[in-house]
């Protein structure tokens, strides 16, 4: 535990630091590139139009089941090669780490909307924004693109950081790897639509209970980085409106970190919004708190954000020191 807990620190660092460098990806797949490429392979197998329902839910849980398996057994067999290595071995594992990471590239992507709209206007915004959330564009004036961003941030905070790094801490590479199989499953086939209402219900099921414990940590990391960078009122807050609102949200988990964050920044999220055309009403987070939220606000989310990461790499280092010491 101690070594895996150190590993992890340093996986975080090292994402905080370099994060996905474009170059690298443009020359070589992502691994999650290639966790695609193996569930669209299953996806267009066992997930015909003519097959009867109950049919696809079977094929779909073969299918998420074979995925995981797969998953566990190739971070197995990547962890004990490099344990072989020795410490070397051991820095290898923490970049392996630091690719399933997404602190970097997510405050960037955040970022570029903030900048979007300060250099190119509306258009800039929403083009930025477009690249991180599934609603329309279009359909948003810059109050809605920057709560847009700032949902993405929170939410992503949660199963693109916090997430990989517990499954990490819990279960190491075989565990991570696991996970982010599952959760770019459920991206790619847990939707509830007449596709793959069926064939991705397992997927999105696992997915919600994989992020189930994330989504509550979440909370108390954004809370610890409000407290850092807005003050103990606002953590306060983010904890309040976190406990009290996270239920309003469609997702069982994506409503603990977007309500914390509301809270943090004193600003209403989530709502109605447009996806495909379609209005989907939901309630406002944090409904009394402000609705026009502006590139100022995103940028005291960022502020937040990193704040909740150090937070994270903090629990890891500590963790390490009492497992050493146990």
């Amino acid at each position: 535990m101690t070594v895996t807990l150190l590993v992890l620190a340093i996986a975080l660092l090292l994402d905080r630091l370099v994060g996905d460098p474009p170059r690298l990806w443009n020359r070589v797949p992502h691994p999650v590139v290639l966790f695609g490429w193996a569930i669209s392979a299953l996806d267009r197998m066992f997930n015909g139009k003519r097959m009867r329902a109950d049919t696809r839910r079977f094929n779909g849980v073969v299918a998420i089941g074979a995925l995981l398996s797969m998953a566990l057994i190739v971070g197995y067999v990547i962890h004990m090669l490099l344990l072989l290595l020795g410490w070397a071995g051991l820095a290898v594992e923490a970049v392996v780490v630091a690719l399933f990471l997404a602190q970097k590239s997510l405050a960037d992507h955040v970022g570029a909307v903030a900048e979007g709209l300060k250099t190119s206007g509306l258009e800039g915004g929403r083009q930025a924004v477009s690249m991180i959330v599934g609603r329309d564009p279009a359909t948003l004036d810059e109050p809605a693109i920057c709560r847009a961003a700032i949902e993405s941030l929170a939410e992503n905070f949660s199963d693109g950081v916090v997430a990989p790094a517990l499954w990490y801490a819990l279960l190491g590479l075989p565990g991570l790897l696991a996970y982010k199989m599952l959760n770019t499953a459920d991206s790619m086939i847990g939707h509830k639509n007449a596709k793959y209402l069926e064939f991705g219900w397992a997927a999105a099921r696992l997915d919600d209970l994989a992020n189930w414990p994330a989504a509550r940590l979440s909370i108390l990391l954004i809370a610890f980085g409000a407290w850092r960078t807005e003050g103990k009122r606002a953590a306060r807050t983010a904890l309040d409106v976190g406990l009290r609102d996270s239920g309003l949200h469609r997702s069982p988990n994506s409503g603990w970190p977007e309500a914390a964050m509301a809270g943090a920044l004193g600003i209403g999220l989530a709502g109605p919004r447009i996806y495909g055309g379609v209005r989907v009403d939901e309630p406002m987070i944090n409904a009394g708190g402000r609705t026009v939220a502006t590139t100022a606000d995103i940028r005291r989310g960022l502020s937040v954000f990193g704040r909740a990461c150090d937070g994270l790499a903090s629990l890891a280092v500590t963790g390490a020191l009492l497992a050493a010491v146990i």
